[in-house]
């Protein structure tokens, strides 16, 4: 979102901001936003699954959503998390068509972590700058998106961000573009989000090489799930290159 954006129309109204939920979500990627985006004013947060039940997210924390996503309105923000849950949805075609046409009324869609591969798979993302978790990150071409080596991507109304915490640093930079800098300066310190890690081990560039080695090998399972995923969806759309 702009600035001209805001001032065109989102600074004083009331904001319907959603969040999409489903089993194996990564829980900081709707936690971390959600502290942030729970926190402006004159705005309603709720959460919607594909049915209204409770989900778990990745390691077994339990989720409520509010409604099915058949009972969301149209919403102003759409915020869409990542975790490994996201790639059999990939090819759920009701899911598909409930992202492009909330993303299609929306004035901001806001994409965590590996959200933006579910966002690619419904052919939102074709020619947008984009970020995702560092590995998944090869995977944006497939759908036709720049892949942008960043922690925050802003293309248009699309806000894009790296994996996990990333969130927070997103939704903060979404909250100054909603209601001003000061708003989101004023949550940010409510919050005490003044990051200190205590190991330099938060990027594959800078942690330890075996460290790396231990995380890919982890992953590359649902790594080459995703990767053939993100090859049928592409031809499916249309889109060449893969």
């Amino acid at each position: 979102m702009t600035d001209q954006q805001d001032q065109n129309g989102a600074a004083g109204r009331h904001l319907q901001i959603g969040t999409f939920l489903f089993d194996d979500v990564d829980q900081i990627d709707v936690t971390g936003p959600f502290e942030v985006l729970s926190r402006l004013p004159n705005a309603t947060h709720r959460f919607f699954a594909v049915e209204n039940r409770p989900i778990r997210d990745v390691m077994g924390m339990r989720l409520v959503p509010d409604a099915a996503i058949s009972e969301a309105p149209q919403l102003d923000i759409l915020h869409m998390p990542g975790g490994p849950g996201n790639e059999p949805l990939m090819e759920d075609e009701a899911v598909l068509n409930w992202l492009r046409h909330q993303a299609g009324g929306a004035m901001a869609v806001f994409s965590v972590c590996t959200g933006a591969l579910l966002l690619g798979a419904a052919g939102l993302i074709v020619g947008k700058r984009a970020t995702t978790h560092w590995t998944t990150h090869h995977l944006l071409h497939s759908f036709g998106a720049t892949a942008v080596d960043a922690r925050v991507v802003r293309d248009g109304s699309y806000l894009f961000t790296a994996g996990v915490t990333a969130g927070i640093d997103g939704a903060l930079q979404l909250a100054a573009d909603l209601r001003g800098q000061s708003a989101a300066e004023l949550i940010q310190l409510e919050m005490e989000y003044a990051p200190e890690p205590p190991f330099n081990s938060g990027t594959p560039e800078a942690a330890p090489a075996e460290v790396l080695a231990a995380v890919r090998l982890g992953d590359s399972e649902l790594a080459g799930r995703r990767a053939a995923t993100a090859r049928r969806m592409a031809k499916l759309l249309g889109i060449s290159r893969t």
